[in-house]
């Protein structure tokens, strides 16, 4: 995309790399003119500012020259520390070489020439500095001139050596990026000549063999010190050439896309994979010199261009210098063009008045042509992303506490017969391990049932008496007899109470004259009780009432009661007339425990939970903390998990990941207790305990605990927050990472730590309620000893599965005969889903606990046989059948077919050998043959195993040999090929004794994949890359025979 542009006729030269801002420097082309015929020459300086949208440049400073330019660089050397600064080097046509000062350029100050040297006798047609010491600048011009400058000495140049002859322009030099005292030079014939400065002597001379290459750009690679690509300006051979001084025979490659000489090139400093041409066929091209790829090319005008260069600083800029008089400078990123051309519009707009633009005094009626709307015209970045927008590191969360990392090691350049593999990391990332640990005893304990061990290592762990009292209660709810114990807690005990009665004397003085016995000689039981009770005489009233009927004893009560105002009277009140709810709603709440226990011994139980919730709600209505937890304990005698939820909520801090754990720890152990008692599970109703419930189904989500996540979401809610909850969730737990449907099975790579998140002892659970795992059924009486039929690891009893948990036909891959073994950790520790059981094969755990409470008789719970499981060998996904008495023969037979080849084996497990379908016939009685396995002698059956990684080597070359032997036709390439597959043993031992080494065994690996993809050319080049580069004495076993097969395999084209 263009960026920016400007008239001039010129060569140009980046700032350096350090300074800022970018800037520009061109100086006036020698041999060229513009349209005006102007014959001055100057050095100019322009700033970038991208951030104004039109093409146009910012002059920051000019200086008239005398002579014209051949060549302009700007180098770094006396830059400052605030990013100004450096030198201005120009070469002019009649060879002066001037040094200017940059900065004074711009600030128009008297000092702008620094040095200057008329050494050269012709035009100074090549410039470079060295990379390593910005001091150092060498350049060339006529008569195989070429001279190394120090610009703190400018007066004394060195020469690199002899001057080669025959004597010819030096039409480039080059400094190696690599390598500071290593320069090249070039001729336009076609030569190219390496100089080391340490012996002032060349040491290797590059030309074409063609004659044709005539040379008009050279440059070393970025990164590889011995390669350089040369490029020609030649027409009849309009290519770029890449040397590598090893093997300076002939070029190491050639790009081939222009049509007409190249004129010049430039090599990304910032990616080693863009190299700029341009040519005269009027075309920019960006390629990739690994590939030999053209990934980009600039939309350019009908001219040609004679200079590109990339800045420096920006890497994603270029600027191209054409024969038409202009310099844009373009970016590869890509981009609109919308602002540009709405600068363009606003331009034309501004040259005309809208108003009166002739001067007749008359406004022009409004224009009625409709406008077309502007496309937004949208120019593409390169094909592939440049490396300095490749991030260097990265990760990225994951849902489940996954958290993804990758890198991009920088590597040393080393030629490799393969890519260098790439790992992406993935990583559990556990951050509350308090929390999981707590989660994982509560979990425990909901999977075993042992909820009173639960409650009293709370009890022996809790560090306020408060939190004591709270888990007392709770495991009372588990024990029998539940409201004498409640009583206990409370302080109050009958046996106490009796010993107290028993140690106190009780005398009792009575009158010797009653003044009631005329009312009773009368018969007057009502007179004689108002006497009694007037007299205050209590005891006598109630015999008399007695006596006196149901009706007076009554009465007698009511004025009693009414009498007494003291503090035991309401409660002796209460007990008589059985009316509690007065006593709940008007005691004193210091008298909390009374009104509890007083509840607890003699309230009915259909009342009794209202009225403990009654007395909670009081309670909680003081706001205090205390006041809360002596509700708390209410609610749990009461059984009300909703309202135990709502004031433990209110009162205390459930946002965090622990105080939320406190929470679910009592609310659970509640739940359990009541289900115990009602037998049968409690329904989420509350949606203050959903949201906690969700919330900390989230918590373990992102800690990596899927399935335990997928026991806390509430079954039957339509809120929406849940349900897409429960979906995710049920999708990874249903396809955890590695197994998604659709997605080709491949291993991931993972970090030492391992993705494993936690996973609970005990069966793996799917979406089971919410109340948690159920605990085991007792003992059956038909299992010997009394020990319940334990399921198989993985698989849970049919009673803790949800009809709508897992559908059918989305079993695991691990549960399925023949399925691959996961390569995911979490797959083979609970985190994936567990398989469907056929009904019967556990028993429901439908006996529970017993109903009625503590005492009554406990149901026998019925137990189902247990199936036996599957007997004889399961066979892999992709195994052949196992070998069982093969014969002797070695031929094929003709209906033989190979097996696919194994392209993600199973690691850790030996491939078998194939089996022909059939087996040869017989006689009855006849001799048998020995099978294969009695064959086999012992140390081969012992021997290692290939290491997982590479058993795909063995299955790839093997079923290439197989495909060629089906075939071959002529009998000396079976002879060939039977040879082949004894000799790529050789090549099997080698990688069970693990003695290759990584060059041979990365580039046995792309010829692996080179032969699964049938490109058995590339394999070859491959081969030949591996032998050249490996010690022939370590592979002359198998690798000759490998090529052999190759090109039977091209050959026969299987």
């Amino acid at each position: 995309m263009r960026l920016k542009e400007i008239q001039r006729t010129a060569h140009q030269a980046w700032s350096p790399a350090g300074h800022h801002p970018i800037c520009l420097a061109l100086g006036t082309s020698a041999q060229q003119l513009d349209a005006s015929f102007n014959t001055t020459a100057a050095i100019e300086i322009f700033e970038m500012d991208f951030s104004d949208p039109s093409l146009d440049m910012h002059l920051r400073g000019s200086l008239p020259t005398t002579n014209r330019l051949h060549s302009i660089v700007w180098v770094n050397f006396g830059m400052g520390a605030d990013g100004t600064g450096g030198r201005l080097v120009a070469g002019s046509e009649n060879g002066a070489l001037t040094v200017y000062n940059p900065e004074a350029i711009m600030n128009s100050a008297a000092d702008t020439v620094v040095g200057q040297s008329d050494k050269h006798t012709g035009p100074v047609r090549a410039l470079d500095f060295n990379p390593f010491q910005s001091n150092l600048l060498a350049s060339g011009a006529n008569d195989s001139e070429i001279y190394i400058w120090d610009l703190n000495n400018f007066s004394s140049p060195m020469t690199p050596g002899a001057k080669t002859q025959p004597a010819e322009d030096i039409s480039v030099v080059s400094w190696n990026r690599q390598v500071q005292h290593i320069l090249a030079s070039a001729n336009p014939s076609g030569k190219a000549v390496v100089w080391d400065l340490r012996k002032n002597e060349p040491i290797i001379k590059i030309s074409d063999h063609s004659n044709r290459m005539h040379c008009s750009g050279m440059l070393w690679h970025p990164d590889v010190a011995t390669q350089l690509v040369l490029a020609s300006e030649d027409d009849r051979l309009p290519v770029i050439q890449m040397w590598d001084l090893r093997f300076a025979t002939s070029p190491l490659k050639v790009l081939e896309n222009h049509t007409r000489g190249i004129l010049s090139i430039s090599w990304s400093q910032a990616d080693s994979e863009l190299l700029l041409s341009s040519a005269k066929d009027n075309r920019i091209l960006c390629w990739n010199p690994n590939t030999g790829e053209v990934i980009y090319e600039l939309p350019t005008t009908n001219q040609w261009c004679f200079d590109v260069q990339w800045c420096p600083r920006n890497p994603a800029l270029l600027s191209a210098a054409s024969f038409d008089g202009r310099i844009t400078v373009y970016s590869v990123m890509g981009g609109s063009l919308k602002a540009q051309q709405q600068s363009t519009a606003d331009k034309i707009s501004s040259s005309f008045d809208t108003m009166d633009p002739f001067g007749t005094g008359q406004v022009l009626p409004p224009l009625q042509v409709p406008q077309p709307k502007a496309q937004d015209t949208i120019i593409p970045p390169l094909k592939k992303p440049p490396k300095w927008i490749r991030r260097p590191v990265g990760a990225s969360f994951a849902f489940g506490g996954k958290l993804i990392t990758f890198e991009n090691p920088k590597l040393p350049p080393v030629q490799s017969p393969q890519p260098v593999p790439r790992q992406v990391v993935v990583s559990q990332v556990t951050t509350e391990t308090e929390f999981l640990q707590r989660s994982r005893e509560l979990q425990a304990a909901l999977q075993s049932g042992s909820f009173n061990n639960y409650c009293q290592a709370k009890i022996q762990g809790a560090k306020s008496d408060a939190e004591q009292d709270i888990w007392k209660f709770l495991l009372v709810n588990f024990e029998d007899e539940a409201r004498v114990k409640f009583l206990r807690l409370l302080g109050f005990s009958k046996d106490e109470l009796e010993r107290k009665h028993r140690s106190i004397e009780t005398v009792l003085m009575l009158p010797e004259t009653f003044y009631v016995p005329q009312a009773l000689l009368v018969g007057n039981f009502e007179g004689a009780v108002d006497l009694c009770l007037n007299d205050g005489r209590y005891a006598e009233a109630i015999l008399l009432s007695i006596s006196g009927g149901e009706e007076l004893l009554k009465k007698t009560q009511q004025k009693y009661l009414s009498k007494q105002k003291n503090s035991i009277s309401m409660l002796i009140s209460s007990v008589v007339t059985q009316n509690w709810r007065d006593i709940v709603q008007s005691c004193e709440l210091d008298n909390w425990k009374e009104a509890l226990a007083a509840l607890l011994t003699y309230a009915h139980p259909e009342e009794f939970a209202h009225l403990c919730d009654t007395l909670g709600s009081r309670l909680e209505c003081e706001g205090t903390e205390k006041r809360c937890l002596q509700a708390c304990l209410c609610y749990i005698c009461s059984g009300n998990i909703e309202k135990l939820v709502e004031c433990w909520a209110l009162h205390r801090d459930c946002n965090s990941p622990l105080g939320l754990e406190d929470l679910v720890e009592k609310v659970m152990m509640l739940r359990k207790s009541i289900e115990r008692l009602r037998n049968s599970e409690v329904a989420v109703q509350s949606p203050i305990l959903a949201e906690k419930l969700t919330c900390y189904a989230g918590i373990l989500a992102a800690e990596g605990s899927l399935t335990t996540a997928m026991t806390y979401l509430p079954e039957n809610s339509d809120q929406p927050g849940i349900m897409i909850c429960r979906a995710v969730l049920q999708l990874f737990v249903s396809f955890p990472p590695g197994f998604l449907p659709h997605q080709p099975f491949q291993p991931q790579p993972m970090s030492a730590g391992g993705p494993l998140a936690y996973s609970p002892p005990g069966p793996s659970m799917p979406a089971a309620n919410l109340s948690g795992p159920q605990p085991p059924p007792p003992p059956s009486s038909s299992t010997p000893g009394g020990v319940p039929p334990m399921p198989s690891p993985g698989l849970p009893p049919t009673g803790l599965m949800p009809s709508t948990s897992v559908p059918s036909g989305l079993m695991p891959p691990s549960s399925q005969p023949g399925a691959p073994v996961p390569m995911y950790p979490g797959a083979l520790h609970g985190q994936g889903p567990a398989p469907l059981m056929a009904a019967g094969s556990f028993a429901p755990l439908g006996a529970g606990y017993p109903q009625g409470g503590p005492g009554a008789p406990a149901a026998k719970p019925f137990s189902a046989p247990v199936g036996p499981p599957p007997t004889g060998p399961q066979e892999g996904w992709n195994d052949p059948p196992a070998v069982r008495g093969v014969p002797r023969k070695k031929k094929v037979p003709d209906n033989y077919t190979p097996p696919a080849p194994i392209t993600a084996p199973v690691m850790g497990f030996p491939v078998e050998a194939p089996q022909p379908h059939g087996h040869a016939q017989v006689p009855p009685g006849a001799p048998q043959e020995p099978t294969l396995l009695q064959q086999l002698p012992a140390e081969r059956v012992e021997q290692k195993e290939i290491p997982a990684e590479h058993m795909v080597l063995k299955s790839t070359f093997d079923s290439l040999v197989q495909r060629c032997q089906l075939a071959a036709g002529d009998p000396q390439t079976k002879r060939k090929l039977d040879d082949a597959a004894k000799r790529l043993g050789h090549l099997y031992d080698k990688l069970r004794e693990q003695s290759l080494s990584h060059n041979i065994l990365n580039g046995l690996h792309e010829i692996s994949r080179c032969v699964a993809s049938q490109n058995y050319q590339r394999g070859l080049e491959v081969h030949t890359q591996v032998v050249s580069s490996s010690n022939f004495s370590e592979i002359s076993a198998f690798m000759p025979i490998l090529k052999v097969v190759m090109t039977i395999a091209n050959k026969l084209g299987v």
